[in-house]
């Protein structure tokens, strides 16, 4: 049996394409952090300015 040994960026990718699947996980901000991840523009300072849009967008 052969076994593979993925990636750091392999997991990654799977993490961020399985994260809204997550049970009890925040749909939206799940959403924002894979198209963050997939931009590759995931960091603290772009998290931190993202979530007060969707604080804006529950308001509403």
């Amino acid at each position: 049996m052969e076994s593979k040994v993925k990636s750091g960026k392999e997991i990654l990718d799977d993490f961020f394409k399985n994260i809204e699947n997550i049970p009890d996980v925040d749909k939206d901000i799940a959403k924002m952090l894979a198209d963050l991840y997939t931009q590759g523009k995931l960091t603290d300072t772009n998290v931190k300015n993202e979530l007060p849009k969707l604080r804006k967008i529950d308001e509403n």
